[in-house]
């Protein structure tokens, strides 16, 4: 490979945030510790986007957790149970799939709505001020125990580059006044 090669590729990796690929999910788990962030895709919810008229004060008008997503919120908080993670705080997005997620999750956890973890997808344009709000609540971040936030994929991507799955979680740790990615959290509990 050719110099300038590698260093589109290293380029790659550093506005990436260094994102873990396939078979470093377990990296996430073992990585995870106090003082980390977790940014979860909210649960399971069948469709794309809200559908027109969707207002954040009526959940009948957005797009929600089916029993699928349900069950994946339930096993988000089952998973850190298991392991013995404290979660001492959970931020979400004003949408009723995040809300739900993180209520399903850590249910002995009040979650605090947050807008900077709105969703992105319809207005791309709220993209950099709204990140930034989020990246510095994130930086801000030292514990105790792990935050937990529930938001949407559009929104993790801008933050890490990374794509989740829904129910997927992303470990991110502060590194020298800026996050690190350092694994992600697999969907199915392994």
């Amino acid at each position: 490979m050719n110099r300038a090669a590698v260093c589109m590729l290293l380029a790659g990796a550093l506005v990436l945030g260094c994102a873990p690929g396939p078979g470093q999910t377990d990296a996430g788990w073992g990585a995870l510790r106090n003082g980390d962030v977790v940014l979860f895709r909210h649960a399971e919810a069948p469709g794309i986007g809200d559908p027109p008229g969707m207002r954040l004060d009526d959940c009948s008008t957005q797009r929600n957790l089916d029993d699928t997503g349900r069950k994946q919120a339930r096993r988000i908080g089952e998973r850190f149970r298991e392991r013995g993670i404290a979660v001492s705080t959970v931020l979400t997005s004003e949408w009723c799939r995040a809300r739900d997620t993180a209520t399903l999750a850590f249910p002995a956890i009040k979650a605090r709505v947050d807008s900077a973890f709105n969703s992105l997808f319809s207005d791309r344009s709220r993209e950099p001020e709204q990140s930034e709000r989020a990246r510095a609540l994130l930086l801000a971040w030292r514990g105790p125990g792990v935050l937990v936030v529930t938001t949407h994929q559009a929104n993790i991507s801008a933050l890490t580059g990374v794509a989740p799955a829904s129910g997927e979680g992303v470990v991110m740790r502060s590194r020298q006044g800026a996050l690190a990615v350092v694994g992600t959290l697999p969907t199915d509990g392994q």
